[in-house]
């Protein structure tokens, strides 16, 4: 299941996410994931939330996170819930690449959630992005 927060730069949609990485880790019985860009995380989520740089991995398109997605969900099924900051500042913004992104992804992650925030505000996404909110 894949969700999205969305809103422009600083309407509080990484505030969000930390709650709910926060509440996921407390309650998970498997592993939570959150990916983002730069460590900035580190000090605002739980420790046994297992924090991935995209950076390190040479993340920079939506091809590439959605290998690395599936690479990291076919190497350890323990994983129930994984998050995502800033999903346009790994990919781009090119929005009809995202929904087709988000489109492959929920085919191959139906067990497990996946909640992104997006830097945008909802009318300027297309439907294939909004399906997902």
């Amino acid at each position: 299941m894949i969700n999205l927060i969305t809103g422009k730069r600083g309407s509080g949609k990484t505030k969000i996410l930390i709650e709910r990485i926060t509440e996921a880790a407390n309650t998970a019985t498997g592993a939570v994931v959150c990916i983002e860009r730069g460590m900035k995380l580190t000090y605002d989520i739980p420790h046994k939330v297992r924090l991935v740089d995209a950076e390190e991995y040479g993340i920079n398109s939506f091809d590439a996170f959605y290998g690395f997605v599936t690479g990291m969900l076919a190497g350890n099924y323990d994983i129930q819930q994984v998050f995502v900051d800033g999903i346009l500042k790994m990919g781009g913004r090119d929005y009809d690449a995202l929904g087709a992104m988000l489109e492959k992804l929920a085919m191959v992650a139906k067990d497990v959630k996946i909640v992104f925030t997006v830097s945008e505000d909802d009318e300027n996404l297309p439907a294939k992005v909004k399906a997902f909110m």
